[in-house]
């Protein structure tokens, strides 16, 4: 019988959803992996057995073989680790299948049962409701994250018997939630604020011509002329993001592990100054402005 997961992961910065199916059969002991892994999710077999033992857990003693759907994308990383690991217990009869159902599964293991926390939670968690995914197990690193998402149960854990003991009814444990309000109340001051610019007359009225009406703008001028001064302040004069806004940028910080603690909700518009020979479409010598 197969037994299924869900779970998800990453292509670019959009997520998409991935089903973990499990299969245990008669014969030889082995452990295989199959559906496009890369050398990370392939290492998932160790971390997996091992968590499972050092849980206290019996690890059935099987041909298992693990597909990892749809087989024609290829898989990275260490997120699938959590999802492997309770599609192999369900299988093994520590729960029923059914308590599972519209439930995904995410986070790395460690070799003594623990879960761990992981990139991108945000994107991927927007695609599982999106898919009709109605509660999200994940490690407590991820969950103020992952409750920014409205409709989505998030279940915090910190160990693979967490979520064996809740499903069986054992532990209760309540959905995450976050005060959304919080960080927008937090939104007050940025770091450089236009009102400390002293001269520069013209450009700063282009500054606000830009601004107000959503302009792009280009700056040339040599170096020490207050490109990049002025830019680094634009943002202090533009509208506050909207929560729609605030997930789309929180979703590219997500993805790079730039959010502090994997617990905030950027609120403010952020500026970035790459130097001008990263990319091809930087101005040499010119400062990178943020488009309202």
């Amino acid at each position: 019988m197969i037994h299924k997961t869900r779970t998800c992961a990453l292509y670019g910065i959009k997520g998409y959803v991935v089903d973990v199916e499990v299969d245990l059969s008669n014969g030889l002991p082995g452990f295989d992996i199959v559906g496009l892994p890369d050398a990370a999710v392939r290492e998932s077999r160790e971390r997996v057995r091992a968590a499972i033992k050092n849980s206290g857990l019996q690890f059935p003693q099987k041909r298992i073989t693990v597909n990892l759907a749809p087989a024609d994308i290829k898989k990275e990383g260490s997120i699938f680790d959590l999802a492997i690991a309770i599609g192999i217990l369900s299988a093994g009869m520590y729960f029923e299948t059914t308590k599972t159902e519209n439930t995904a599964f995410l986070g790395e293991l460690s070799l003594d049962g623990s879960v761990k926390g992981i990139k991108g939670i945000l994107p991927m968690c927007m695609e599982l409701i999106s898919n009709g995914c109605s509660k999200v197990v994940l490690s407590k690193e991820n969950a103020d994250e992952a409750a920014l998402i409205k409709g989505l149960d998030v279940i915090a854990v910190e160990t693979v018997n967490d979520i064996i003991e809740y499903f069986n009814g054992i532990k209760t444990i309540n959905p995450h939630s976050v005060n959304i309000q919080v960080f927008f109340n937090d939104n007050d001051k940025y770091d450089y604020d236009f009102s400390e610019v002293k001269g520069q007359e013209v450009v700063k009225r282009v500054l606000e011509i830009a601004a107000a009406g959503g302009h792009n703008l280009i700056m040339i001028g040599p170096p020490g002329s207050g490109k990049t001064m002025l830019a680094r302040r634009l943002p202090s004069i533009l509208p506050d993001m909207s929560f729609e806004e605030c997930l789309e940028v929180t979703k590219i910080y997500s993805i790079s592990g730039l959010l502090k603690d994997r617990s905030s909700l950027i609120t403010r518009r952020p500026f970035r100054s790459p130097h001008h020979t990263m990319s091809s479409a930087s101005l040499i010598g010119g400062g990178r402005i943020p488009h309202p």
